[in-house]
Formats: structure tokens, sequence, C-alpha cells
């Protein structure tokens, strides 16, 4: 594969998580919401949210919104199947969730004829959860996109398949479901031999976490970096659970582990207790450390993504970066964000990392007492602001400096680079088949621009793009494209091209997809 292939390909990749990133967003929001405000905490400063039907109300939202979000990866092998598929995207997305369910069912079986399916008490510890009602391994988005993957794959390369005629009745599409589950059943077994040797890493180099100067930093560096592959819940469940994450001595007796302590510390004895002292070592593992994510890091980002949008886009994407920034702000949810630059823009999300750790050291000598794991505004409210002893002014300076680092490197790498964040490509002029929304019509000028239906061989579509795969480019009268009111017509690259519709792409996509339908 060569190198235009492959970041045409990576391209295509990132567009097909759009969709699951666009329902993580609101949801998220949501779940954050009725989380703040069925705290105790919460109920205690606010008389009325005591209230048993507004705490009903509250509580289903909790639960309705919580049981989708806990289903993410599942959403993701659906868009990224239907994002990725050439061909039938139906079939790929009905393989995807077939071959997500085998994958969670194969790790099972792999996990007890091991004998390392924990119980239900320690199975969080070890990185493992009930997901579909299968005890499996926690593997989150990764899960999901390579369940997407592998069904995309599977469509393109059997969708075609022909039998014997004996077994003629499944080939076809209908042997690329079975072709993806048979495909699965390796690729199950043996993600836990890859997840269990990351695992031994992550417990070997432990030490390093803890460590009194670059702990913190190389903690959240590592944390971050590991959202891809679904490893930092890994990683937090060593630290906050495990030996790993240091031993301590309070009030006589032992807690293991970063959470235990500080669930002791936080909720038990409280700041005018002694072992307050103990506070800041071990909440900036925790809610101060991912603070300074949610509360002002991706703020920052998304700033700068939105000034550095294309001016006639600028509209539409203030709306998907807002969503984006208020997921994290009020629901403690970032990876819509960081999905949405992170293979568009890889290197950007290494860069993100490093500036993570790097920016976090300074919790080391600030003695920030805010507790708890989230890092919601609500919980800066609660934990910060109504506790005493937090030193909460000191993570709003610190805050306020990683806002302007990260503002501004995002700022200039979007920029310099040319990268394709929300709202990096061009709007749209006025013309009145668009106003009138005549999407009709457009496609039938688009086609007959680009040489007709039999010089079409793919139509797909991003946030505000066509981008369609052709058979001669020669064909193709870019003058009579325009008049279908599009403001850019380009070639990236040989027998390709790109037709900017803005926010009214995917409606246009449809009627071009509808035209070509048609004898």
């Amino acid at each position: 594969m060569n190198k235009e292939a492959m970041k045409k390909g990576i391209q295509k990749f990132g567009r097909s998580l759009l969709l699951p990133i666009g329902v993580m967003a609101p949801i998220g929001m949501v779940m954050g919401l009725t989380g703040a405000l069925t705290q105790s905490y919460m109920i205690e400063q606010v008389a009325w949210l005591g209230n048993p039907t507004v705490q009903a109300i509250l509580n289903s939202l909790k639960t309705i919104t919580g049981i989708v979000f806990d289903n993410i990866p599942l959403l993701f092998a659906m868009g990224v199947a239907y994002g990725m598929a050439k061909i039938d995207k139906g079939i790929a997305v009905f393989s995807s969730v077939l071959g997500y369910v085998t994958l969670l069912v194969v790790v099972n079986v792999y996990l007890t004829l091991t004998g390392a399916l924990a119980d239900a008490e320690t199975m969080s510890e070890v990185g493992q959860g009930v997901v579909l009602g299968i005890q499996t391994l926690k593997l989150d988005a990764a899960g999901g996109i390579i369940s997407g993957l592998l069904a995309a794959y599977c469509t393109d390369k059997f969708y075609k398949t022909q039998l014997p005629l004996a077994f003629a009745f499944f080939g076809g599409k209908k042997f690329v479901p079975m072709a993806t589950f048979f495909f699965m059943i390796p690729i199950g077994f043996g993600i836990p031999v890859v997840w269990g040797l990351f695992t031994k890493f992550l417990i070997f180099i432990s030490p390093i976490f803890m460590n009194d100067t670059f702990g913190v930093g190389v903690y959240w560096f590592a944390h971050r970096a590991l959202i891809p592959f679904g490893l930092h819940h890994v990683l937090a469940s060593i630290v906050r659970f495990t030996e790993a994450g240091g031993v301590y001595m309070i009030d006589g007796q032992q807690y293991i582990g970063i959470l235990n302590a500080a669930n002791k510390v936080l909720f038990d004895l409280g700041p005018d207790n002694p072992a307050w002292k103990m506070a800041p070592d071990l909440f900036k593992y925790l809610a101060s450390g991912q603070m300074l994510t949610t509360l002002f890091r991706v703020p920052a980002i998304g700033l700068a993504m939105y000034h550095t949008a294309f001016l006639d886009n600028k509209k539409i994407a203030k709306g998907a970066i807002l969503t984006v920034v208020l997921t994290a702000f009020l629901g403690n949810i970032t990876e819509p964000l960081e999905f949405s630059f992170l293979f568009i823009a890889p290197q950007l999300f290494i860069v993100y990392a490093v500036l993570c750790g790097i920016m976090a050291i300074p919790l080391n000598f600030l003695n920030i007492g805010i507790g708890y794991i989230r890092g919601t505004i609500f919980d800066f409210g609660i934990f910060g602001l109504l506790y005493e002893n937090t030193n909460w002014w000191n993570l709003i300076i610190l805050g306020v400096i990683n806002f302007v680092v990260f503002y501004f490197v995002f700022r200039f790498a979007i920029v310099r680079f040319k990268l394709e964040t929300l709202g990096r490509e061009k709007g749209l002029k006025n013309n009145t088949l668009l106003a009138e929304k005549q999407f009709g019509k457009i496609a039938e000028i688009v086609i007959q621009g680009l040489g007709g239906k039999e010089n079409i061989k793919n139509v797909d579509n991003c946030v505000s793009r066509l981008r369609i795969d052709l058979k001669d480019q020669t064909k193709v009268d870019v003058e009579a494209v325009k008049d279908s009111g599009t403001s850019g017509v380009f070639f990236p690259q040989e027998n390709h091209i790109h037709v900017v519709f803005g926010p009214y792409v995917e409606f246009v996509r449809n009627a071009v997809d509808d035209e070509m339908k048609k004898g």
C-alpha cells in the first residue's frame, strides 16, 4: 500500500468515527448532568433536588444514558463498519454486531480456560467487566473498532463468494457474517494475550508512576496515550486498587491502592483530620489531574479549533465543538473531542498526551486537595469549593496556564500543518438550489458534471464534502459541477474528487445515492 492510499484509508477511518462520536457527545452531557444532580452532596446543597419526583426523573435519565454509554463500543463497531465498507453497508453493520458479540464471548472463554476469570468483587481491578451480560475484558472503543474493521473487510472481500451447490444458500452476502464470526475467533483468543502482556508491563513500570517528582506526569501521559486502545482503564485500576498505587496506613489500618486510601480520607475522615495531609498526593492521580483536562485543556483545544475553522464554516463548527467541549466539562467524557483528531492527526494526539503529562507535574507542589475520581465542573464545586483545605484556587491558576499552553500549541499545529480538524473545510456560498434545498436537482447536476453515472465508482462524504472515486477524471466538467452551488471542487489525488457542500453534504449525498439507483 503506497503512502497516498494509506493516508486516504486513515482519513476514511477517521470519518467513520464521526457517527459514534456524535452520539457520545449529547448522551454524555445528559449522563454527566444527571450523575451530578443525583449525588447526595448536591442534594444537600439544593433542597428541591431532593424531591422524590425530581430524583425519579433524574435517576431514570441517568440509567437510560448510562446503558447507552456502556455500549458505546457496539456503536463504534457499527459506525466503523458502515464507514469503512465499500459495498453493502447494511450487511457490514450486521456483521460488526455479530463480530463484537463473538469477541466478547471468545475472550470470556479464554479467561475461563486459563483460570483468569475474576470474581465479581475484584474484576474491575484487573480490567474485566460485564458487557452485554458477558464477563470479559473491558476493551471499550478498541473492541468495537476491531469488530467494525473486520466486518468491513469481510464485506468487501466475501460479498460475492460462491459456494458449492450443496451450500449455495450460504454464499454471497450471507457468507459475510459467517466469515466475520470465524475470523473473530482467533482474534478473540489473541487479544487477551496481548492485553495480558500490556498489563504485566504496566505493573512492572508502575513504580515510575509513583515517583515523587515526575510520577504523576508519566501517569497522566500514559493515561491519555492509552485511551485509543481502551487500556487506560487497566492503568487506572492498577494504580487505584493494587499495591502498585501504594500501601497506606491510616488510623492503624492498611489501605491498598490510591482509591481505597482516598475514599477513607475524603468520605470518612474529612479535611479536619490529620490524615488530610495525604490528600493532595492521592487526589493528583484522581480528580485534580482529570480536572485539568476536562475543565481547561478540552475547552482550550475546542477554542483553538473554532478560531482556526474556516470563516464560512464557523457556524456549524461552533455547534459541534461546543457539544464535545460541554460533554467533557459537564460529564467527564473527553473521548468525543480526542477521537475527533486522533486518527486525522495522530501526531497531534501524541503532542496532546505528552503535554498532559508535563503540565500535570506542578500538582506535586501546589497542595491541591480536590477529591473524588471524576473531573466535572460539578465535582469541582462539590469537592473543591464546599470542602475546606482544598486550595482550589491553585487548580484554577494551574488550569489557566494549561489553557493558554494547549490553546496556542493546538492553534499553531492546526494552521501550520493544515490539519482537518472540526470546521477546517470551506463553507457555502449563497445559492438558490441550496437555499431552497433542491437536493435532487443538485444531485443531477453533480452526476452529470462528473461524467455521468457510468464514470462514478464510489460515493462517500465527510463532514462537509462529497468524496467521489471516478473511473476517468478527464471526463469531469468542473464548471458544470460548480453550477450545483458547491463552494469548492478539487482533486486531492488522481480519479478522486472532493465537492464541498458544508452542512448540507449529507442531504446531497443521499440525493446522489438515490439518483445513482435510478435506471
